[in-house]
């Protein structure tokens, strides 16, 4: 499990206003709520959360969150951020709480080369990125191994293969394809032109029919 630490300060002020003039100081505007606790507005240096998500995986790294002297063990759950210049508008934190089961969406990592691609040119086709597990915010995993070194062509592998920690619920639909090993596409082959033949021969031209004069007929002009 990835932890990784954070600071933060608490604030009293809320509304519009207040929020846009924290990021014109150089803050974002934060939250955090949890079982058993009030929500309690917040706000973060922007430069060193940026800096933080930009190593991380936020929806499944436990940060701690130090909110002026004390210490919360949190995750990410919304980040928001501008429609056009992308920086952050505001963040959620959820106060992570000791046997209280969470919601996480967990990374796939896929290893090895598929039989399939190694010994018959098929292709690997990744089609889920991340699996939606519930779990024990002690036992939260980095990310999921997938080996697909035994996958043949038109063999799949799907959630129920899945190897994950004892006491993990997946939530995801258990028949759904996780990825699949796929045939080569088919290359068409264009025909050469024949040594010696003329190149009207390669690029054939259509025969031009015309209807026969009758004796004596003069061509038309």
């Amino acid at each position: 499990m990835a932890t990784v630490s954070l600071g933060a300060h608490a604030r009293s002020e809320t509304g519009t206003g207040v929020a846009r003039k924290l990021r014109q100081n150089g803050q974002v505007p934060a939250i955090i709520y949890g079982h058993g606790r009030e929500p309690q507005p917040l706000a973060i240096n922007t430069r060193e959360v940026e800096k933080l998500l930009g190593t991380i995986s936020a929806g499944s790294t436990v940060i701690e969150l130090g909110i002026d002297g004390r210490t919360a063990r949190t995750l990410i759950r919304e980040i928001q951020r501008h429609p056009f210049k992308r920086h952050i508008l505001h963040i959620d934190f959820q106060e992570l709480v000791a046997g209280e089961k969470i919601t996480v969406s967990i990374p796939l990592r896929f290893t090895g080369t598929a039989d399939g691609v190694r010994n018959s040119g098929g292709i690997l086709e990744e089609v889920m990125h991340q699996v939606h597990l519930r779990l024990d915010p002690a036992n939260i995993p980095d990310h999921v191994d997938v080996d697909v070194t035994p996958l043949t062509i038109g063999h799949s592998i799907h959630v129920r293969e899945l190897k994950l920690p004892e006491g993990v619920t997946v939530l995801d639909d258990a028949g759904a394809t996780v990825c699949v090993c796929t045939a080569p596409k088919a290359v068409e082959e264009v025909a050469a032109p024949v040594e010696g033949v003329e190149g009207a021969a390669a690029v054939a031209e259509p025969e031009l029919i015309r209807k026969p004069k009758a004796e004596g007929e003069e061509e038309e002009k």
